[in-house]
């Protein structure tokens, strides 16, 4: 007994040497953070900003709240990591092969135009030539994490300046590992043998073909087997694992962690489960990353600047103009227009967070001084932290300087490289669910032609009708990531056809905010649904328990010969009565799509003319519709034409979809009109109206 309270005692100091240290200090980051990103907010300044000056504010130069420095730094990489990750899940291998020349031409210009300017420069000052070329190398990296969190955050990321700046820094994480095996060269060191670059080359190529095999054949058949569990947990891990598992390995032989991450995300990209990946990772990388700016905003020492104020401002207007112009410059070689030119320049004038690796190998062998990293470290800082505002102010610059007289071919760029961006789907149709219900429902809808999504979380079911053609994607539509993908905002209907009661509320709820606008039919199960559902913006409600009663009396009336018109229309009075009780009145504006959500017992429909019906050939002030029969009709589809508000002379005929309106009950009795006496049940040929 004694042994073991003596274990005890000595786990208790463990944890009170090395846990608490690090919990006290992200108590006291996200605590400041907070506070700093309310005042920011005020003030609309971005929140990588807010997080810089967190750092600055609770680093070593500022207050010293933070005891351990490395541990931050190290949950820093981690926020790297994902966030590489996530850009790499979102872009995919064919993308990247679609830019591989603006990743190899244009990361190159701008590596060695940027180097030799740097090297120009610092030969001015009277610096010797190996110092100065790697002042260049430190100025020509740009800040991955910065960039591309920016971009995510604006929905530019797969424009032609976010293409182009991603190369660039794709191409900038690659040439960061031949410049650390210079340096010592530059030096004099001889402490590189002349081998290490054919190695390091062939271990990168391992690597690619490491992630081609993985991302075809691999990858998808081990998710596909975890995604058949349908545990969460289990899936998240799997992501996780793979993940820091390619990250670990690009790092082992030499490469960045970050390069491993984004490859890493490009090879679950070519999987069915990438948008449910996506949507899993997003917080945990929003907090990691939050750790790497704070760990940036740490390295900037006030003390220094504000005793050489002058020197450092200097430096960062030159090194921002500096790299604007390369990188504008080669953009423009590629091809691309003076607008896209000037916004990728402004989105990659800051100075990278590889430098700072970079300069710590430089000041290592003596080729910075103590006074020359501590100006780079605050230009880093400051230039990153201005970058926020730059790429916020690039349009403007950028429409600013493409209005003033310059020649045309110099606006308009010749033969980019990056192949325009398909056309986003609209006024599309979502089912969110693939059981007997949205099965049926798609089927109609491929019938009738109209363009439609389906989201499903049954692996097997996704990997079937993938392979059939069907436009379907696997993820859990309470994620907003899968709904994006799935063009939630410019859909026009989504329908939510699942059993489980909670997760319909929630996706309800998600799609009413994320497309105020779309039309939201949602299936339950239980009655006592149907109200908390309209609440959270369903526009329709389909309870399963009243519709089966529906279908149940249908029957037993037509048991007992009652005439199919007299269930018909029994059936819409109790549909409208039940539905109306059920439904809780609203005082938001109707507009006529939504004119029978509003006014009770009144219906808008679509019906056919069949060829030959009483009403095929005749005019509608012939026929008597709202006198005779109290059906109004508000439109007529003919073909691809659309007749709006028809007027009394206006001619019905076969094929003819007329948008009707009218109670159920005078809906149902004037059906036959448009029908053929033989074919009551409607025309034989398909519906064309949605």
């Amino acid at each position: 007994m004694p042994a073991r309270s003596g274990c005890k005692t000595k786990g208790r100091e463990v944890n009170a040497r090395m846990g608490i240290p690090l919990l006290t200090d992200i108590v006291i980051i996200f605590s400041l953070a907070i506070g700093v990103l309310l005042f920011c907010s005020r003030l609309r300044i971005p929140s990588i900003v807010g997080f810089l000056v967190t750092g600055v504010l609770a680093g070593p130069h500022g207050l010293g709240l933070i005891e351990g420095v490395h541990d931050v730094e190290i949950l820093a990489e981690v926020g790297v990591v994902l966030l590489l990750f996530a850009i790499g899940v979102e872009f995919s291998l064919e993308t990247l092969l679609r830019i591989r020349k603006s990743v190899l031409l244009g990361g190159s210009l701008q590596v060695c135009l940027t180097v030799v300017a740097a090297l120009v420069l610092a030969r001015q000052t009277g610096r010797p030539f190996g110092p100065s070329l790697f002042i260049g190398f430190l100025v020509s990296l740009s800040s991955t994490a910065i960039v591309l969190k920016l971009l995510q955050e604006r929905a530019e990321v797969d424009t032609p300046h976010g293409r182009t700046s991603l190369a660039v820094l794709i191409f900038q994480d690659m040439i960061v590992v031949p410049m650390m095996l210079v340096t010592p060269l530059l030096a004099g060191s001889m402490g590189v043998t002349g081998g290490a670059p054919l190695m390091l080359l062939a271990k990168g190529l391992g690597i690619i073909v490491l992630v081609v095999l993985s991302a075809r054949w691999v990858v998808p058949r081990l998710l596909y087997q975890v995604a058949r569990t349908r545990s969460r947990e289990l899936f998240l891990l799997s992501v996780v694992v793979l993940c820091f598992a390619i990250a670990w390995l690009t790092s082992s032989v030499g490469l960045s962690l970050a390069l491993g991450a984004f490859l890493a995300g490009l090879i679950l990209s070519e999987s069915e489960y990438s948008y449910q990946a996506l949507g899993d990772i997003l917080p945990f990388r929003d907090v990691f990353v939050s750790f790497f700016f704070v760990s940036i905003g740490m390295l900037l020492d006030l003390g220094f600047l504000f005793r050489n104020p002058g020197v450092i401002l200097l430096t960062v207007l030159v090194v921002l103009l500096l790299k604007t112009f390369t990188a504008g410059f080669s953009t423009m070689l590629l091809g691309f227009p003076l607008r896209t030119a000037i916004l990728t320049g402004l989105g990659l004038s800051q100075v990278g967070e590889f430098s700072f690796l970079l300069a710590q190998t430089g000041l290592d062998h003596q080729l910075l001084d103590t006074d020359t990293y501590q100006i780079f470290l605050d230009v880093s800082v400051l230039t990153m932290a201005v970058t926020p505002f730059l790429i916020s102010a690039a349009p403007r610059i950028a429409d600013g300087v493409t209005r003033m007289p310059l020649p045309a071919f110099l606006k308009a760029g010749h033969h980019p490289l990056a192949g325009p961006r398909e056309e986003a789907q609209k006024d599309h149709l979502v089912v969110i669910g693939f059981g007997v219900n949205g099965r049926n429902l798609t089927r109609a809808a491929q019938v009738a032609g109209i363009p439609h999504v389906i989201i499903e979380m049954n692996p097997e079911t996704v990997r079937r009708e993938r392979a059939g053609g069907r436009p379907i994607l696997y993820g859990d539509a309470t994620q907003e990531t899968v709904l994006h993908h799935a063009g939630i905002e410019a859909s026009r209907v989504v329908v939510v056809a699942i059993s489980d009661a909670a997760a319909t509320r929630r996706i309800v709820e998600i799609v009413r905010r994320m497309n105020p606008k779309v039309h939201v039919i949602a299936r339950t199960r239980f009655v006592q649904e149907v109200k908390p559902l309209y609440e959270l913006g369903a526009n329709e409600v389909v309870p399963e328990e009243f519709e089966t009663s529906v279908e149940i009396f249908s029957r037993v009336l037509q048991r007992y010969l009652v005439p199919r018109d007299e269930i018909d229309r029994f059936v819409s009075e109790v549909r409208s009565d039940g539905y109306q009780i059920l439904r809780s009145p609203t005082t938001e504006p109707l507009s006529l799509a939504d004119l029978k959500l509003g006014l009770p017992g009144v219906e808008i429909s679509a019906v056919r003319v069949c060829a030959g019906a009483p009403l095929d050939g005749m005019t509608l002030g012939k026929v008597g519709l709202r006198k005779r029969h109290g059906v109004s009709v508000l439109a007529i589809r003919r073909g691809e034409q659309v007749l709006s508000n028809p007027d009394a002379d206006t001619q019905l005929l076969g094929s003819d979809v007329a948008v009707v309106l009218g109670t159920p009950d005078r809906l149902a009795a004037a059906m036959g009109l448009f029908r053929v006496s033989d074919k009551a049940e409607g025309c034989s040929e398909p519906r064309l109206d949605r």
